[in-house]
């Protein structure tokens, strides 16, 4: 299978491509897009690299599967294309952000203009069968989002991870927090947004504040 990923990625990843849970996962998804329905397409897989270069990375924010219904997933975490109905999760993301910052609400639900300011909008699984969330976890792109996290903490500064819900917190353990900002709360997802986990965390003006601080241009969310 053709990894499409930033050259601006390559250095640091190139070694992963390689190893053997690698090869095997390629295998996998290359197996699964020609037999079944999977999202994204299969040119879209690497869009949070291909729409955020390693030298832009500001801010990442982890999510942990593409949306599985049709036309939604378009590689970037949270993320759907132009015209699509925003799942709830993304509505909720938005709602913060009017209130947050007292923004109108998007139009778009396309996350695109968020990656091209540096927002790396991180799946922990890149791939997914249609209509069967899940589906290709543990297959080993977790071992390879993992490595994606820990490089961007080793290798850079001043990064904010915003990282929502408690599968997205266990990943503070890849992330060297003395020199990093780390910001938690609830998913935004109605079931721990409704429990008031999300609503009024204030992580949009959170992050432009350190960006700020930083010296580094804020991200128009």
């Amino acid at each position: 299978m053709n990894i499409a990923i930033h050259k601006s990625w390559q250095p640091y990843l190139k070694e992963e491509f390689s190893k053997p849970y690698f090869l095997d996962l390629m295998r996998f998804v290359e197996t699964e897009y020609k037999n079944t329905i999977c999202y994204p397409p299969k040119d879209q897989i690497f869009n949070a690299f291909n729409y955020c270069h390693f030298d832009d990375v500001k801010v990442v924010i982890l999510g942990q599967d593409p949306y599985h219904g049709e036309g939604q997933a378009n590689g970037l975490c949270f993320s759907v294309n132009d015209g699509v109905a925003h799942p709830p999760s993304l509505k909720n993301i938005f709602k913060e952000l009017e209130t947050n910052l007292d923004i109108p609400y998007p139009e778009s639900g396309n996350l695109m203009r968020w990656a091209n300011q540096g927002v790396l909008l991180l799946n922990a699984t890149l791939t997914v069968r249609a209509h069967e969330a899940g589906s290709h976890q543990k297959k080993g792109w977790e071992t390879f989002t993992d490595t994606v996290i820990k490089t961007i903490s080793d290798k850079k500064e001043n990064i904010v991870f915003l990282l929502w819900g408690g599968y997205a917190k266990k990943k503070i353990k890849l992330i060297d927090v003395e020199k990093h900002e780390v910001f938690t709360s609830g998913h935004p997802s109605p079931l721990s947004a409704n429990r008031g986990y999300w609503f009024g965390n204030k992580h949009f003006y959170y992050t432009n504040t350190h960006l700020d601080k930083s010296g580094l241009d804020r991200i128009i969310w």
